[in-house]
């Protein structure tokens, strides 16, 4: 079963404009834009026949250019990654088995998040899609709180039934009570019928309330696996708000000038 990873890029964002050309500094103090930390993340994961940034903006095609990323333009009304994957899908000659959208501001993704969750979807079909879960550590849930008391938008949790088939996913930091709260981190897996299915959905009044593309799967009907991670001791956080930037600068252990 071949795999392609795919990292949808925009660069009108309300929240954060310009943010796949926003720069900060990796592991080795070398100053890149957020787009390239994310394509080297994609580029460590084993098992994938290519890597491809799909966007609609030509500032985002050149600045991927630069790094020798291969890059599928796109519309711009996509509504969200899940629609850019499917419309770049359409573009490409190869026909590929499982299609991996790496969020563009998942920089921190591990590659055996999404070496385990291509294995997850190949070992279970009667799912239509997966993405990993990683159970919030003390830290993570105080910045999940912490966005929230401060009015921030900022990482997002999953609920999901004991066989992993995700229930639900929230801007709010869900389960009330906090006795298991799992952070949902932005990569998916999806079959190539259900990503050109998606295309055909109407947008959900879930979906457009919380601002997440996944729970279109789940009003229609679809299952989601939910695949439980391991961070092995590395630090995950995505780049929602200008303020996770010295955040993730940090877990990347870049030191104060």
């Amino acid at each position: 079963m071949s795999a392609v990873i795919i990292i949808p890029a925009r660069y009108a964002s309300t929240r954060f404009p310009a943010k796949p050309l926003s720069t900060f500094r990796g592991a080795d103090g070398v100053q890149r834009t957020l787009i390239e930390h994310t394509w080297r993340a994609g580029m460590a994961v084993s098992g994938v026949e290519a890597v491809y940034v799909a966007t609609d903006d030509d500032r985002i095609v050149q600045a991927c250019k630069s790094f020798g990323a291969q890059v599928v333009m796109t519309s711009p009304e996509c509504r969200n990654g899940t629609e850019r994957c499917a419309q770049a899908l359409t573009a490409m000659a190869e026909q590929h088995k499982i299609i991996v959208n790496l969020q563009g501001d998942a920089p921190l993704t591990p590659p055996w998040f999404l070496e385990e969750l291509v294995a997850a979807l190949r070992n279970n079909p009667d799912f239509d899609a997966a993405t990993p879960v990683l159970k919030c550590d003390d830290p993570t849930l105080l910045r999940l709180l912490n966005d929230r008391k401060h009015g921030r938008v900022g990482g997002t949790t999953a609920v999901f039934d004991g066989s992993q088939r995700a229930l639900y996913f929230s801007k709010e930091v869900l389960p009330f009570g906090l006795g298991q709260t799992f952070h949902h981190v932005g990569v998916y897996a999806y079959r190539p019928a259900a990503l050109a299915a998606y295309l055909s959905w109407p947008e959900g009044n879930l979906e457009k309330s919380e601002g997440l593309e996944q729970l279109r799967f789940l009003e229609n009907g679809h299952k989601m696996l939910c695949v439980r991670v391991d961070a092995c001791g590395k630090e995950f956080w995505e780049v929602n708000n200008p303020e996770d930037i010295p955040i993730i600068e940090k877990m990347l252990g870049v030191k104060d000038e």
